[in-house]
């Protein structure tokens, strides 16, 4: 039976705790064994096995309160550099404040659309993208999540070329819903849910012979293939680069085969490896890009696909309707959005984030020499790097120890065998040093 004078009382006080800059020590240990009991009886008891916040530090678990720049803080004040970034979410770090400042102004005014008026902050953040976004790419559809802008990517695929396949890579993460889950390259998230949606083809990640070999086979065989997708860097693989040939190479035969060509730029565009796209790092312009993460400065939910104009046209004739949302786009995600590519241009965040990667990599790669026991490489550009090691057992003692050291990372979801360097792209270059002075020390005593 509903519980209303109870749910009432609850919601009414987390509405004061909301409202609260600090907290005593007393209330921070009341919220940190509420918070683990409704993620245990409520909200998914699993996730808390993997959460070294729970696991590694005893006591109380860590339970996040505030952030700013690249550190992020816990209900009782407790630091850590975020070398995580939310998986790529956090690019202009924690809270940045032009971004709080125009979402806070669009809120005051209208947070949400009435569905029939002309939402202005729409058709601006359109516009923008279409002025920053490789070629000739004009048009755009407005989501909250990555998966979600993948799915409008396949459909809009599938609408503009009357076929139906899909060419993609192993190990590849496009997001969890079915459509994108079908492109997955992990079969710990697929097989639990098969059937998914057919005519998909995986090839080892930059591997453009395998690609064209699959085209050759399809064509050869009879099966429509609507699109190659893949991400310019894959992020949840480990941060892999591909051969310097493998995306011209890709665009090459999308156009000899009469295929679109999909980048999804969830996690790798807006400056995050150096480049404010990952494609142009090959100066390579995609038929459709797939958008996500930190367009919406890390402050509101926001992702993206678009085309060019000729694709776009199945979106708009005959029915405009044909792909819709009641809350993509509103008035306070585009307005971070707004505020997050002005930051991005104004300060140069893709130039920033290949100088500052350029250093950590270097770091990372002289330890990783120095304990070639624990190491089997370093991969990555940007700010989006990865340590392998060669057991996940070793990926975790040192992700634990960093995280007692005041260090967050993460593995890629759950396997602690590569771990991720992910931070926010205004990260300090004195807090580098810090992580790797940290990470030293953590390998120093693994290696005990």
């Amino acid at each position: 039976m509903p519980e209303i004078d109870p749910a009432l009382s609850y919601a009414r006080r987390w509405l004061e705790i909301i409202q609260k800059p600090r907290l005593t020590q007393s209330e921070a240990e009341e919220i940190v064994q509420e918070t683990v009991s409704n993620f245990a009886n409520h909200f998914n008891r699993g996730f808390l096995e993997y959460r070294k916040s729970v696991t590694v530090l005893g006591g109380y678990a860590a339970t996040e309160w505030r952030g700013e720049g690249a550190l992020v803080e816990d209900v009782f004040g407790r630091q850590w550099i975020d070398c995580l970034g939310g998986y790529g979410l956090l690019d202009l770090g924690w809270s940045h404040p032009r971004v709080v400042e125009a979402v806070e102004a669009q809120l005051r005014r209208s947070p949400m659309p009435s569905q029939e008026l002309l939402d202005p902050l729409r058709g601006v953040l359109a516009r923008l993208l279409a002025m920053i976004t490789p070629g000739d790419i004009q048009y755009f559809f407005f989501a909250a999540g990555g998966t979600e802008a993948v799915e409008g990517a396949m459909k809009l695929a599938k609408l503009y070329s009357g076929k139906s396949g899909f060419i993609t890579s192993l190990r590849a993460f496009h997001g969890k819903t079915l459509g994108s889950l079908s492109l997955m390259g992990k079969k710990d998230f697929r097989k639990p849910v098969m059937p998914l949606y057919p005519n998909i083809t995986w090839v080892p990640f930059g591997d453009a012979q395998a690609v064209e070999r699959q085209l050759e086979i399809a064509e050869a065989v009879g099966l429509d293939i609507a699109a190659v997708i893949m991400e310019p860097i894959q992020g949840e693989a480990g941060a892999i680069v591909p051969p310097e040939d493998f995306w011209p190479r890709l665009r090459q035969l999308c156009d000899q085969y009469g295929v679109l060509l999909i980048a999804d730029e969830v996690q790798t565009g807006m400056g995050r490896t150096g480049k404010m796209w990952g494609v142009d790092h090959w100066e390579v312009v995609p038929d459709i890009i797939t958008l996500g993460k930190s367009l919406g400065g890390g402050v509101m939910p926001v992702s993206s696909f678009g085309a060019r104009e000729e694709i776009w046209q199945v979106m708009m004739e005959p029915n405009p309707f044909i792909h819709t949302t009641t809350t993509g786009g509103n008035p306070l995600a585009c307005a971070a959005a707004i505020a997050a590519i002005t930051v991005t241009l104004e300060e140069n965040l893709p130039q920033m984030a290949a100088e500052k990667g350029s250093k950590f990599k270097a770091g990372l790669e002289q330890l990783a020499s120095k304990y070639p026991n624990f190491y089997a490489r370093i991969t990555g550009r940007g700010l989006l790097l990865a340590q392998h090691f060669h057991t996940p057992e070793i990926g975790y003692q040192i992700a634990s120890g960093l995280f007692k050291r005041g260090v967050l990372v993460a593995g890629t979801l759950t396997n602690a065998k590569t771990i991720r360097i992910e931070p926010p792209i205004y990260i300090s270059y004195e807090q580098i040093d810090t992580v790797l002075n940290h990470l030293e020390d953590t390998l120093r005593e693994v290696n005990a």
